[in-house]
């Protein structure tokens, strides 16, 4: 039996659904999810296997002009998606124009690979306007081929793997069969305490956060994690704990709930606070978390 594997590259604006979709595709929650622009900063990979083919897909970061080191590190990881994606997939939303950087959207129009356009959150649009968008985006990327899809309704997201699927090149798996994704156990707990923090706190907050899990032990019943969340100043540590601890709390009981869903197991977590002066603009800092090589 002929065997089809590739790597299928997920890129667009922030905020147009890219986790949804990766999660949705690869039917596991892999990619930690909100309304905050820069929800994802890493290029986590998600494993979807059959009989006779594997799709590895790729969410990356939302596609956003740097304005510090991180920031520039994540678009890195955009960089690297086109270099080796056997099918790009370039998603927007209806009423969008194009990227934030014209320069990601040029390589879109001159990469050598397929390229699937896919037009999210179709729910809440009407048949003229979407018809309209499908015009506009088959002129403003004449070598894409558009999928109207809700990632979030599920709509079209078969339509979309059954595409994808018959893109792939002939090759050997480049993982095991069993394998979800390349990332560590530790990366789901940092992504999973990073999302509650996203989602309960303003501002920069969640933004001059990372998340380092010191300790993970686990037996046969239970788990046990000590995590640490970094902050750029004093102040921001303090709105992190909150009046009694009781902020930092409601984190540590969400994201222990999340965790025991995702691991299958009991889960003690250990959250504290750190100061980590200005770690999103040093080079070292950004190696230690996994930013550069």
């Amino acid at each position: 039996m002929e065997h089809k594997a590739g790597f299928v590259n997920i890129i667009g604006n922030p905020n147009v659904g890219k986790s949804t979709l990766m999660n949705a595709l690869v039917g596991e929650r892999v990619s930690i999810i909100t309304s905050k622009a820069q929800t994802t900063r890493h290029r986590i990979l998600g494993i979807v296997n059959g009989d006779d083919f594997q799709v590895v897909f790729s969410d990356t970061p939302g596609i956003i002009k740097p304005a510090y080191g991180l920031q520039e590190s994540m678009m890195d990881f955009v960089k690297v998606a086109f270099e080796d994606a056997d099918v790009l997939i370039y998603m927007v939303e209806i009423g969008e124009k194009d990227l934030k950087d014209a320069s990601f959207f040029e390589k879109i129009k001159t990469v050598k690979v397929p390229v699937l356009l896919l037009l999210n959150k179709i729910d809440k649009s009407s048949q003229t306007e979407l018809e309209e968008q499908v015009l506009f985006w088959s002129e403003k990327v004449p070598n894409a081929e558009i999928i109207p899809i809700s990632a979030l309704e599920n709509f079209n997201i078969q339509t979309v793997m059954d595409r994808i699927i018959a893109l792939l090149p002939q090759s050997p798996p480049y993982y095991p069969k069993d394998q979800l994704t390349d990332k560590p156990e530790r990366f789901f707990v940092n992504e999973t305490i990073r999302e509650k923090i996203l989602l309960h706190y303003k501002k920069e907050i969640p933004y001059a956060v990372e998340i380092e899990t010191e300790e993970f032990k686990e037996d046969d019943r239970i788990i046990r994690i000590r995590s640490v969340i970094m902050v750029e100043r004093d102040t921001q540590k303090g709105i992190i704990i909150g009046h009694k601890g009781a902020a930092l709390k409601r984190v540590g009981s969400e994201a222990r709930k999340d965790l025991e869903k995702f691991f299958g197991k009991k889960i003690f977590l250990d959250l504290h606070v750190k100061v980590n002066k200005n770690w999103r603009s040093s080079n070292s800092q950004l190696k230690r978390f996994g930013y550069k090589d």
